[in-house]
């Protein structure tokens, strides 16, 4: 029997009568009744303040009337419809930067009890960019030692790290390596010496997912991964420091041409300011302990997930980058890095490869859902088992991405402060956390030990005009949430109607007033990444917090931003 999407069958409701599914509960969260959509077998909870709320309700107001189960869905059917899913627990969930995505709302989060053999796994529910994240460093750079080379860095960054649609990395790599990336994670960098041995300490699941298979991940979607470099030794040397060539002396090699690449879209890396601590003690065991703007305060570096760096042989490994902005971290002082990571392997290929083969298991095992787009398969599942193979040996490459520096940590007083996950499923209770971010409390043994008394770190990032939060996980959240919170300001725009109703030189000129420099690898970029097309990260963050979900720790400031 195939997969049947039932919403079809009910009479189309005006928005009135949708908003009698709603109930607020308290000031920052609201109930989704059963009878939303069909099938509901638990109700959503969706966590929005009142200056967010228009937005999402604005959604549900627009398709009030229509029974369309194709096309455009508001986030709040979406949440809705996940809560529709076999073997969900709970609640659906859908945190304060949620907007509509493919199957799930991007911001949901909905779990999946592993015992029940009808609970499922969906593919949507992690999205096409498995294991995107953001990682933050710490340096000893103050502000007042950055000031007057904030250009000269931003320009530094652009011209050294791949940015933009169809960059390459410099990392040349057999297919086997391809191989053990995708096995390994960050251990195949660490091995290669493209990442420091203390990366790990400080990274969700030690930057390695353990289930991980490459025999599940299909050759298309390998492909983009590897690909042959030697042609291009003989083309002589690149114009670009963006295009490097390998050695045309060395054996013949494939690539992994994305590995190092900051990749595109909403993809960044930021050099940031701590501008306010919330919480001290937090703070403070972060390395994040002095705020302020001119005097004191310390400089945030948004670091690329994987800036594109080279190798050098020897015995023992070293890690080198652009020999300036080495010597800058090294004659100025502390600085903090963060950006996001973009996984580059053809992740969507892995989405795209399991949705197909679960549309035929529906079928198979009479799996019923509300839209086609949250196409599923049972969790023992053999569809289901290879999905989640695939999609950790996806994390794991995503975690390999290289970062490396021309000196220890402690020459460059550098250190990770956390690296977070976002896109991407665990056990033991299957937790999907689309567009939405891991949040554990103070005592969980998956955290560092550096962090045991403060909760995990969370990174949240904002605009590139507007700012970006660390927070901690809470006790609360662990209850109400499955130790989830935001992961961002959340789109408030689409890219179209931000390119249709913004100028780009409008955007530059007020960047420029606020003191950031910025490099895009497209002008559109402008538009689409601008402050207006987000919502308010502090209005999201500020739900979080009062909701109890996640606890402010330290505001960011951007002072310059690198855009793919």
């Amino acid at each position: 029997m195939a997969a049947s999407s039932s919403q079809s069958s009910l009479p189309a409701r005006g928005y009135e009568d949708e908003l009698a599914f709603l109930k607020q509960e308290t000031p920052y969260r609201w109930r989704i009744d059963l009878g939303f959509v069909p099938q509901m077998r638990v109700p959503g909870h969706v966590y929005v303040n009142e200056a967010l709320q228009p937005l999402l309700w604005s959604e549900l107001r627009q398709f009030a009337g229509s029974s369309s189960t194709s096309g455009f869905l508001p986030a709040l059917k979406q949440i809705a419809n996940v809560a529709a899913l076999p073997g969900i627990v709970g609640h659906s969930i859908g945190l304060p930067d949620a907007h509509s995505g493919y199957g799930f709302a991007i911001g949901n989060v909905a779990a999946f009890d592993m015992d029940d053999p009808d609970a499922v796994v969906s593919p949507g529910g992690v999205g096409f960019d498995i294991n995107c994240g953001v990682r933050l460093l710490r340096t000893n750079l103050t502000e007042a030692a950055v000031a007057d080379r904030r250009e000269a860095l931003a320009q530094s960054l652009f011209d050294h790290i791949p940015v933009g649609v169809g960059s390459q990395g410099v990392i040349p790599s057999s297919s086997d390596s391809l191989q053990r990336a995708l096995e390994l994670g960050m251990d195949w960098s660490v091995r290669e010496g493209y990442a420091w041995a203390e990366d790990k300490e400080h990274c969700e699941e030690s930057g390695r997912m353990l289930t991980a298979s490459p025999a599940s991940v299909s050759a298309r979607a390998k492909k983009r991964g590897v690909r042959p470099l030697l042609d291009r030794a003989t083309r002589g040397p690149s114009k670009s420091p963006r295009r490097p060539v390998p050695d045309a002396r060395s054996p013949p090699l494939a690539g992994l041409p994305q590995l190092g690449t900051l990749g595109a879209g909403n993809h960044y890396a930021e050099i940031q300011v701590v501008d306010r601590i919330f919480d001290k003690r937090a703070a403070a065991q972060m390395g994040l302990d002095f705020e302020g703007q001119e005097s004191g305060g310390r400089a945030c570096l948004s670091p690329p997930a994987s800036p594109p760096l080279t190798r050098r042989p020897s015995a023992q490994a070293h890690r080198t980058t652009h020999h300036d902005h080495t010597r800058v971290t090294r004659n100025h002082g502390d600085a903090t890095r963060e950006s996001t990571r973009k996984t580059t392997l053809r992740t969507s290929r892995v989405a795209t490869d399991a949705l197909l083969q679960m549309e035929r298991a529906m079928g198979r095992d009479d799996i019923r859902v509300n839209d086609r787009q949250l196409a599923c398969a049972r969790i023992g599942s053999a569809e289901g088992k290879q999905y989640l193979q695939a999609m950790a040996a996806a994390a794991n490459y995503a975690w390999a991405f290289a970062r490396t520096f021309g000196a220890t940590p402690d020459d460059l007083e550098m250190g990770v402060v956390y690296d977070v996950s976002h896109n991407i499923a665990k056990a033991p209770l299957l937790v999907h956390r689309k567009g939405s971010t891991r949040a554990f409390p103070p005592h969980h043994p998956l955290i560092p030990l550096d962090y045991q008394f403060t909760g995990q770190p969370v990174l949240i990032g904002g605009t590139m005009g507007t700012c970006s939060y660390v927070l901690t996980g809470t006790e609360k959240g662990m209850a109400d949430t499955w130790g989830s919170t935001c992961h961002g300001a959340g789109r408030a725009k689409s890219r179209a109607g931000s390119r249709r109703q913004l100028d780009y030189t409008e955007v530059l000129e007020a960047l420029q007033q606020k003191g950031i420099s910025i490099r895009v690898a497209s002008p559109k970029l402008v538009m689409e990444e601008s402050p207006e097309s987000y919502k308010d990260v502090t209005e999201v963050v500020d739900t979080c917090h009062a909701a109890g979900i996640s606890s402010k720790c330290v505001k960011l400031r951007p002072i310059a931003v690198i855009k793919g």
